[in-house]
């Protein structure tokens, strides 16, 4: 990919291509520690972490909160929604290829203007999918995935597939059908569902199984005419436990995942998991990816964390090591991404409104990351972790263990078993050894 920057305007002036240039640089504009070309477990960074930029965060929101006003103004924006939506998507590939990521997503009125009817709505989503197309074709950069945004409009304050009002579940189709064929036009890899109104706020007024059963009928009918139009690759559910919604359906990986078996979706059907959604849920990042990872469910990532002191979703970009870490040991023991990667669902401080920051706080994501992966390698060659976890385990390789790992005993068996020994001898479970030598591989 080139340094790029398409139309009359240049929207990150005086920044050009970012490279790498090494742990002891002090160039805030450069990578300390993503090489993309570096060899790691006998692929390139760029293979394993396979970075994407989300539209929505980086160029739509504009630092407002509940308390306060937009601090952000863009420069492509515009009076004329479709004017701005040609100058928004050339600012997006220009950062993205500047930035060296391959990917990038969008939700649909993240990338075109919306629109109450829905033949508008669609005239504008398909001008600005060739849009898209071009630059693809120009830089190199990919769909990771696109999804349809049914939670921001008034309609939608009930939810989309799981609204009790018919009219509402058919225009959120319309915007899942119309994602669809873009998605197949631009080659998305992924198509992504994140059901941010699909919960309730009371069980007083709620049909709480017939609502779940339209969103699975739903998301069968969009699977169907995916396949019929030639889209190949999984559809992924974005896990998250409330807010906007008290309790949302898909609360996180195993409940999504035990959603998708109970319908018969889990063939076509994978997790995206987000590392601030899984911490409102009371989870760790690296618990619901193993959740996912175990079910072989695991699909894509969106990378970001939150504020340990809010309890809410701050979609702050990850600097955190450790969790980075733990995360890179999940994804590399399950054999790494296929058509997922990791996007960055996550945006700029309200207080952060220069130009180049976007950049910083991406090169900071992307730094975190390539750490862990290489950290994590380490940890998973080495072995040492993966000996200490086996002999936790080790009686049920032989023995009456065994034959109860091979489901040979009855439970009358494992009571004479248990009448014929002492009382068991506690055996440790190493925790604390095991943390320090992580403190060993990250600082050692």
């Amino acid at each position: 990919m080139k340094d790029y920057f398409i139309g009359e305007e240049e929207f990150f002036p005086g920044i050009g291509k970012i490279g790498y240039e090494g742990p002891k640089s002090d160039n805030p504009l450069a990578f300390k520690f993503y090489d993309p070309q570096k060899k790691v477990g006998g692929k390139t960074m760029a293979e394993h972490l396979r970075f994407s930029i989300a539209y929505w965060h980086s160029f739509c929101a504009k630092g407002s909160d509940p308390f306060g006003n937009e601090t952000m103004v863009f420069p492509w924006s515009d009076p004329d929604p479709m004017i701005a939506a040609r100058k928004k998507a050339d600012a997006a590939f220009e950062f993205t290829t500047k930035l060296g990521a391959e990917y990038y997503c969008f939700h649909d009125i993240d990338a075109a203007p919306d629109a109450s009817s829905v033949t508008e709505y669609e005239r504008n989503y398909f001008a600005v999918a060739e849009m898209l197309k071009s630059l693809q074709n120009e830089t190199g950069v990919k769909l990771l995935w696109n999804t349809s945004n049914m939670f921001s409009h008034p309609r939608y304050m009930n939810g989309a597939a799981s609204n009790p009002e018919f009219s509402i579940l058919a225009r959120a189709a319309a915007q899942v059908k119309a994602s669809l064929d873009v998605n197949v036009l631009l080659g998305g890899q992924n198509y992504v569902f994140w059901g941010g109104r699909e919960g309730y706020m009371s069980l007083l007024n709620t049909r709480m199984k017939q609502e779940q059963d339209h969103i699975a009928r739903f998301f069968m009918l969009a699977r169907d005419y995916g396949r019929k139009i030639g889209f190949t690759g999984p559809f992924l559910i974005e896990p998250k436990p409330m807010e906007p919604s008290k309790h949302q359906y898909d609360y996180d990986a195993a409940t999504a995942i035990g959603f998708l078996r109970n319908y018969g979706l889990d063939k076509d059907f994978k997790c995206n998991i987000e590392n601030n959604h899984a911490t409102l849920a009371g989870h760790t990042f690296a618990h619901d990816l193993q959740v996912c990872a175990d079910a072989g469910m695991l699909g894509s990532v969106d990378a970001n964390e939150g504020d340990a002191q809010n309890g809410w979703d701050t979609d702050e970009f990850p600097t955190n090591v450790y969790d980075s870490v733990e995360a890179m040991m999940v994804i590399l023991k399950m054999g790494g991404f296929t058509t997922g990667g990791l996007n960055f669902d996550a945006k700029l401080r309200r207080n952060s409104t220069d130009r180049e920051d976007l950049f910083i706080a991406h090169i900071g994501g992307m730094d975190t990351f390539a750490l862990a992966l290489e950290i994590a390698d380490r940890i998973i060659s080495d072995g040492k972790l993966d000996t200490m976890v086996a002999n936790r385990y080790r009686s049920y390789e032989s023995g009456k263990g065994a034959e109860f790992e091979a489901g040979k005993l009855t439970l009358a068996d494992l009571r004479d078993i248990a009448a014929s020994q002492p009382e068991p001898a506690l055996v440790s479970g190493k925790q604390e050894m095991i943390k320090n030598l992580i403190n060993q591989y990250i600082f050692g």
